[in-house]
């Protein structure tokens, strides 16, 4: 599917831009699942200045869509209409160290936040070496693992809204529950304060080495997966419900549900968006059947069908 090219519109918007706009840039291979049609426009911000410039120069109409590290992400074959905002380079992707606090761009990974904060002799992050995505995508859901969760370390976020403003949310603004912020979904992050506490950096990298050994026997990190497919319902395992319902190894064209991990969905190779999409709702389906318990996606799924 090829998109009307909104490029020149935007150049006469928004001259002063610096970043890089590509138009009908496939994202199949920004995602982990290596799947899924074209952005419209893609744009990559200079930095935050950037960014504010283009949103707020923005026709309102055109739809605003930002992307990570594509580790938690389905895009849908059809692609995704408006501009598809990425966030990298430098700008966006420092952490520096300040005392007992860490403040770090939306596109550093998880796992670096985590190392970072070891280096420095700060408890409480271990536990980000065990998700694969990155800061931006731990604030908009809570992105927890082994025993610590996004809220329990984060001080303040920074973002841009849609209109282009520069706001600053406490923690308690960002509203943070299992798996979710109810921070406005028009806020692209940009950064974000985190504080540890002091803590023996050995026992500290032991614990993240532990929390990677642990990761690798159970999830099957080495496919081209989308992490952990649906939400924990309460007082459950996602997992086991999967299980129970005969969906392990179940396959919809190129799609698998891991033989390894039942809440994770992986591409065998040739898989579409649709297939993947549509293996999910199936298991929705058979939980809903055998449990009567409606499971939620966890993975963010974005564009339209083919």
């Amino acid at each position: 599917m090829t998109f009307p090219d909104l490029i020149d519109d935007i150049r006469a918007r928004a001259p002063q831009l610096r970043g890089r706009l590509l138009a009908n840039q496939p994202l199949s291979d920004l995602t982990w699942f290596r799947v899924g049609g074209p952005a419209q426009v893609l744009f990559t911000p200079a930095d935050e200045e950037d960014l504010a410039q283009l949103l707020a120069a923005l026709d309102p109409d055109v739809p605003v869509t930002v992307i990570g590290l594509g580790s938690n992400l389905i895009v849908r074959d059809g692609g995704v209409p408006g501009v598809v905002v990425r966030l990298g380079g430098k700008a966006f992707g420092s952490v520096e160290i300040d005392g007992e606090s860490l403040r770090a761009g939306t596109a550093v990974p998880d796992m670096r936040l985590a190392k970072a904060a070891a280096e420095a002799g700060l408890d409480g992050l271990a536990f980000f070496r065990g998700i694969p995505g990155s800061v931006g995508g731990a604030l908009r859901m809570n992105a927890g693992a082994h025993g610590g969760e996004t809220t329990d370390v984060l001080v303040e976020a920074r973002g841009v809204d849609r209109r282009g403003a520069l706001r600053t949310f406490t923690h308690a603004e960002m509203g943070f529950a299992y798996r979710h912020s109810s921070a406005p979904d028009d806020v692209i992050f940009t950064s974000a304060l985190f504080r540890g506490r002091p803590g023996d950096r050995t026992a500290i990298e032991a614990e993240m080495e532990r929390v990677t050994a642990a990761r690798e026997a159970a999830q099957p990190i080495r496919e081209r997966t989308g992490g952990s497919t649906f939400k924990n319902p309460p007082g459950g395992k996602a997992w086991q419900l999967v299980d129970a319902a005969g969906c392990r190894g179940l396959t919809i064209g190129g799609a698998q549900v891991s033989e390894m991990h039942c809440n994770f969905l992986i591409n065998r190779g040739g898989a579409s968006a649709a297939d993947i999409e549509g293996l999910g709702e199936e298991v929705r389906r058979r939980v809903r059947e055998t449990a009567g318990i409606e499971l939620h996606w966890e993975i963010k799924r974005i564009g339209i069908a083919a």
